[in-house]
């Protein structure tokens, strides 16, 4: 899930999603479509996306609607694309927290562009696809993880969890935005759940999991993989 660039394409216009979304996978992203407001926050409550294509008017709600509670746990980019194009709904939609919008109808090719220019700002040009700390080595290619040359086996959330924390390495991440950016922005997780990940983490990866070397807790806040540079 970490490795592929997967898009939320969120459009009552199936035709018109449905040639995105293949233009998209043609072009190595991942896709998912909802042609409103309650299958997109239904999708979002359980998976994790790296942007999001969202139409303004949808059937049940407007994207803008999507956009803001989206910004209250998440900071996924954001592209508006839509028939509305007013300066106020301009300026509204950057207003809320959106990335880039798009006026309809457009082509193919420019929202490509702009797909992979804000891909590129949001996550850089390449993420290693190996990664390590310790004697621990991840390689987010084929999602193994290996410890003093062993082999770890570790469930599909503990290895998401553990790729966030590695690529964050050294800074303090909130309970809120790992439970956001790994089980999905409004996913229906206790925090208790995070916890557990945690320790499962520990067990496998730390030399004594009561006393953490890397996976450290950050009092109040969260958690943060600690490891000298």
């Amino acid at each position: 899930m970490m490795d592929k660039k997967r898009i939320l394409i969120v459009d009552d216009d199936t035709d018109l999603s449905f040639i995105i979304s293949e233009m998209l996978e043609g072009c190595g992203y991942e896709s998912l479509r909802a042609v409103s407001a309650e299958e997109a926050f239904d999708i979002l409550s359980h998976k994790s996306f790296h942007l999001i294509l969202l139409d303004i008017n949808l059937p049940d709600s407007e994207g803008f609607e999507i956009c803001r509670q989206l910004r209250e746990v998440s900071d996924v980019p954001v592209i508006f694309a839509s028939a509305r194009t007013a300066e106020d709904d301009r300026i509204r939609s950057f207003d809320i927290g959106g990335d880039d919008y798009l006026p309809k109808p457009y082509s193919m090719k420019e929202l490509l562009s702009r797909v992979n220019a804000l891909i590129r700002r949001a996550y850089g040009q390449t993420e290693d696809k190996q990664l390590s700390f310790g004697s621990v080595v991840i390689n987010t290619a084929t999602r193994t993880v290996t410890r003093n040359g062993k082999k770890v086996m570790l469930a599909q959330r503990e290895f998401d969890l553990l790729v966030y924390l590695c690529r964050n390495r050294n800074t303090a991440i909130p309970k809120e935005k790992l439970l956001s950016e790994v089980w999905g922005a409004f996913a229906e997780v206790e925090p208790s759940t995070l916890t557990v990940h945690i320790r499962w983490l520990r067990e496998k990866l730390e030399d004594d999991p009561a006393s953490p070397k890397y996976i450290k807790t950050v009092w109040r806040l969260g958690y943060m993989l600690e490891v000298d540079e």
